[in-house]
């Protein structure tokens, strides 16, 4: 972290009162920051067809691929203690992807419901100081809840006090206006116009999620890091009465929907807070277990496949047990569209003390035998 960068962040940190009331009006009107700089180059997407938002007629380009020193490899704490679990998992990474960036912190409020329904307030502190020690230029916490209105589900699950105390933006994504989601579209997606994709995801220079561990009874079967991302697709956009969601929830293919968001982006890093869980029911509530346990990684894949292998291990749902895990929908499409490691075999878990290398031992046969 540079020097300027340090004196910038602590001088921000410790304005006075007037200054910062001033700066969270600011954020409670939903401002976005203004970009800094060009977002990574990439290779394009196919362009959006004559049915997309007449507001941004083109696609935006896909961001590159998970580096190949981070395919397969999940940090894994066995801990009950949230905070210690997220800093310890990502500093057993042992990389530092957002440093001297713009960071987009994607959480997971779907509802308000307290974790692991939602991610647990000090999951996002943890993590956004983490993010902060680690170099960050600037951190944007940005969501779309499902089930219920977004600002409200933020300030109740307590973002917006996290955001003060540690000098965060934040953005909630269905108060965009038209020009704030870019149109998407994949060859071959099973979305029948694509999706729109959150614009400040898109410019951002490093995106971070914040996920949960639990299943999902309404299609989709778990929410691990890759359903995080429909948090960042519009339900509708302004000036276009096509409700996006409504067309996930109905298909038969949302699995493969799911996996197909994820081609739009790449995360830099991912936190599964596993400490409770929901092993059946959910989103919002469902059979709560002590999973006691923290996993980090850039890998969706195969952060979703120990995961699956957690819920299993626990008792789950009959479709979340059933069949070898890398065949569960999401995770196969997402295999299909080159998004992480291919198999149980590739995946490497890491630890650094007995329990939780235990831990990992009793998942690894889940792993390869599902």
């Amino acid at each position: 972290m540079s020097t300027h960068h340090r004196l910038t962040r602590r001088q921000f940190v410790g304005l006075t009162a007037a200054a910062a009331a001033a700066t969270q009006a600011c954020r409670s009107l939903g401002l976005r920051p203004q970009a800094t700089g060009p977002a990574p180059s990439a290779a394009p997407l196919h362009p959006t067809g004559t049915s997309a938002p007449t507001a941004a007629p083109t696609a935006q380009p896909l961001p590159s691929a998970t580096p190949p020193s981070m395919i397969g490899r999940v940090a894994l704490v066995k801990t009950d203690d949230r905070a210690y679990g997220v800093r310890r998992a990502l500093d057993l990474l042992e990389l530092n992807p957002t440093q001297s960036k713009r960071v987009l912190l994607k959480p997971n409020y779907n509802t308000a419901d307290p974790a692991p329904a939602s991610t647990h307030p000090k999951v996002l502190r943890a993590f956004s100081q983490w993010l902060w020690d680690s170099g960050a230029e600037t951190i944007s916490v940005g969501d779309r809840a499902g089930m219920g209105a977004t600002r409200a589900v933020m300030d109740l699950a307590g973002a917006f006090q996290v955001a003060s105390d540690l000098g965060l933006q934040t953005m909630v994504f269905d108060e965009l206006d038209p020009e704030g989601w870019a149109p998407q579209q994949l060859a071959g997606s099973h979305w029948s116009r694509g999706f729109a994709l959150a614009r400040p995801v898109v410019e951002a220079e490093a995106v971070v999620l914040a996920c949960c561990l639990k299943t999902h009874r309404f299609g989709g079967h778990f929410t691990l890091s890759l359903k995080n991302a429909v948090g960042m697709v519009a339900k509708r956009i302004p000036g276009d009465g096509y409700d996006y969601m409504d067309e996930l929830h109905n298909s038969t293919h949302q699995r493969r929907m799911i996996a197909e968001v994820n081609a739009a982006y790449t995360p830099a890093l991912a936190v599964i807070d596993g400490v409770e869980a929901f092993t059946t029911g959910g989103p919002e509530a469902g059979t709560r277990v002590q999973a006691q346990v923290v996993l980090a990684g850039a890998d969706r894949v195969a952060l979703d496949a120990v995961g699956v292998a957690l819920l299993r291990y626990y008792g789950t749902t009959r479709v979340v047990a059933e069949g070898p895990i890398f065949q569960q929908e999401q995770i196969a499409r997402s295999i299909e569209l080159g998004l992480g490691v291919s198999s149980a075999a590739g995946i490497e878990l890491i630890t650094d003390d007995p329990d939780s290398r235990a831990y990992a031992d009793v998942l690894q046969p889940i792993l390869a035998g599902g």
